[in-house]
């Protein structure tokens, strides 16, 4: 069969090679626009992201000024005992009874908090993506190991388990720490995340891959990852939350090393001190609250920051690409937290 043009016709239905070739430098600005300037813009167009960028900012500051050492290190007899807030701007959050100012032990401390929190969330959530996604998208004889594995790390009580590891392991790295605290977090939230797998392997998109012969890992980071993605980023800030509350917990109860400054330890010396029924002591116990709720707020509204970047319908509604598609004001996130 000839491949000539037809000459009849005059036409040559043959596709032609493009002249136009993009250069590098095109290639960055492209991936400048999609990757990074379009979901930071779609992000940043709500309210609530901004305010959660601006509260974890904060924590990131604290743990900045930490590691250079720009503010005073915590130690006794800094200056007055019991300072309340704001007495004295020298010592704006007040000190203790050993006259060691506040503001030091909460800034001593974010560095710690943050790496572990990250730890954890890290752990917790890329273990089940990975057990939820090859467990649901696979099925069988994979899918029933996995499935059975879950079931025995879901059936063990993870308050108990996390102490007995703690007592074992004495955990003083924050990243150690991070994972054990989230040890058997991720069983849930893998069964969850197969449960999802499960019906969007049946969609036609997926259908179509397979049959076009696309292999299992690339039809699962190309089709499957980034429609339950919304979902993942939900639970990653659940799970970091889970870490923040589990450690100020152990730590409160003294099931932790005291290793050094931690919000929880602060939070236990207020409460030993008083502070639930002395006004002279409360600032000593309201100050780690309020940074325990300050960082899992800021990390609840990031989320939501996020589910309008994953989320297609949401972000092809902000990015104007499409008119036709109406979308819920009510965010998916709220709904999942």
């Amino acid at each position: 069969m000839s491949t000539e043009p037809d000459a009849a016709d005059g036409i040559d239905w043959r596709s032609e090679t493009s002249d136009v070739e993009m250069s590098r430098r095109d290639r960055l600005n492209e991936f400048y626009e999609q990757k990074l300037y379009v979901p930071a813009a779609v992000a940043w167009s709500d309210r609530r992201t901004r305010l959660g960028v601006l509260i974890l900012s904060v924590y990131l500051l604290m743990a900045v000024v930490d590691l250079l050492g720009l503010w005073r290190d915590a130690s006794t007899n800094q200056a007055e005992r019991f300072l309340r807030p704001f007495e004295n701007m020298s010592y704006p959050l007040g000190t203790t009874n050993s006259g060691t100012d506040l503001l030091a032990l909460i800034i001593d401390s974010t560095p710690f908090i943050l790496q572990m929190v990250l730890a954890g969330g890290v752990w917790a959530t890329t273990l089940a993506v990975i057990v939820g996604t090859v467990s649901g998208y696979k099925g069988g004889t994979i899918d029933t190991v996995i499935t059975a594995i879950s079931d025995f790390f879901m059936a063990i009580p993870g308050l108990p388990l996390v102490i007995v590891l703690a007592i074992a392991l004495s955990p003083e790295n924050p990243l150690l720490l991070g994972v054990v605290l989230t040890i058997n977090y991720w069983a849930g939230l893998g069964r969850s995340i197969r449960s999802q797998v499960l019906s969007i392997r049946e969609e036609s998109y997926i259908e179509a891959s397979r049959t076009m012969g696309t292999g299992s890992v690339r039809i699962i980071i190309k089709d499957v990852l980034p429609n339950i993605m919304p979902y993942v980023m939900v639970n990653f800030v659940l799970a970091a939350r889970y870490t923040i509350f589990a450690s100020v917990g152990l730590y409160f109860i003294g099931v932790l090393p005291y290793t050094g400054q931690n919000w929880g330890v602060t939070l236990n010396n207020g409460y030993e001190q008083g502070g639930l029924f002395s006004m002279d002591a409360f600032h000593w116990l309201l100050v780690p609250i309020i940074a325990i709720v300050g960082l899992a707020f800021g990390l609840v509204l990031l989320s939501q920051g996020m589910d309008r970047i994953f989320n297609p319908r949401v972000r092809t509604r902000l990015t104007g690409e499409s008119e036709s598609i109406e979308e819920e004001e009510t965010d998916t996130t709220t709904e999942m937290i």
